[in-house]
């Protein structure tokens, strides 16, 4: 078989925005490929819904019904075990395709001998095939049979794994594995696919759509989340010392790390928490995990060159005093809120 298109479900079945997916997936251009649909313990009829389609289109749709809830990473390893495919996509079950998607990402890998193959993305908060906001995923210079300066590019900006197609041999030879039962899972594992992979190629299209509902809380912040972030990187910072990837590419892994692990979550941690729910505990113990996997981080030079002035002074103050920190960065934002709020 050529492709093994899957589908990680959790509760997905209201708005009709798992139909609106699944069509699209069942509309390919293609006609040699599989679509697995993961629920992944679904309390809503997302299982229903997929049951009707695999009975209407048994041929093209295989449904797996997780006997309990492993989140994104534990459906999609389920996938990974049962797919038949020399190539390998995911798509998120409230996101939906162009008809030539599949097409024109095999296209290009048979016409380029890559291992990998990516495209852009567009947001859009309505169901239908519209363009959105384009969001450029990768460029056109990550493109090539991989040279050292490629992979360093890569690590650090790996972009999305539900707008690629991977060939096979990306996951089972190297044995990677998405981690489970956490969020963040493609964050540890996107820049390691990269890393595995000797070609990446690029078609400069938005066909894939993202959907963001109006008023949606998808990206809400929580201590869950941010935990989970920092877990995804830990996994990452193993597997790239296993694979020997830290001692070749130290300065790309340690900004990726410091990037994901720490920038990110330090900052949507105190911009999105509500103030009743930040724990000094919790920025003592993001303090303490990154004096313990790369206490000289501040020097980095990819880190000096791309943070600004603000953000690096800030990270100094929270690493020399959370309890500063937390005072300082609360002052300063309702300050700005102020300010705002006399602007206008």
């Amino acid at each position: 078989m050529k492709l093994s298109i899957i589908v990680p479900v959790y509760n997905m079945a209201a708005d009709g925005l798992l139909q609106f997916c699944m069509e699209s997936l069942l509309s390919q251009t293609i006609s040699d490929y599989e679509i697995i649909a993961v629920d992944d313990k679904s309390t809503d009829q997302s299982l229903a819904v997929l049951r009707e389609y695999e009975e209407k289109y048994p041929e093209k749709v295989r449904v797996i019904a997780s006997l309990e809830n492993r989140r994104q990473g534990g459906a999609k390893n389920l996938g990974l075990r049962a797919a038949k495919g020399e190539w390998i996509g995911f798509i998120d079950s409230d996101d939906w395709i162009t008809k030539d998607y599949y097409e024109k990402l095999l296209n290009k890998a048979e016409e380029t001998g890559a291992d990998i193959v990516g495209c852009n993305y567009n947001i859009t908060d309505k169901q239908s095939f519209e363009i959105g906001k384009v969001c450029r995923n990768n460029n056109t210079s990550q493109a090539g049979v991989l040279t050292e300066e490629l992979y360093k590019d890569l690590i650090m900006n790996p972009g999305s794994m539900v707008t690629k197609v991977y060939r096979r041999e990306i996951f089972y030879e190297n044995g990677l594995w998405f981690p489970e039962y956490m969020f963040y899972e493609d964050n540890c594992l996107a820049p390691l696919t990269m890393l595995c992979c000797k070609h990446f190629e690029y078609v400069d299209e938005p066909n894939y759509f993202y959907y963001q509902k109006p008023g949606s809380t998808t990206h809400h912040v929580s201590l869950q989340k941010c935990e989970d972030r920092m877990t995804a990187m830990i996994y990452f910072i193993e597997e790239c010392i296993k694979r020997e990837y830290l001692s070749a590419y130290p300065e790309e892994i340690e900004y990726r790390f410091t990037e994901m692990f720490y920038i990110n979550t330090l900052f949507s941690f105190m911009l999105q928490m509500p103030f009743h729910k930040k724990h000094l505990s919790f920025l003592c113990m993001l303090k303490e995990g990154m004096e313990s996997c790369f206490p000289d981080f501040q020097e980095n030079p990819y880190f000096l060159e791309k943070q600004d002035a603000e953000v690096k002074r800030l990270v100094a103050m929270h690493m020399k005093s959370p309890f500063r920190f937390f005072w300082y960065y609360e002052a300063l934002m309702t300050y700005r809120k102020l300010f705002r709020r006399k602007a206008k």
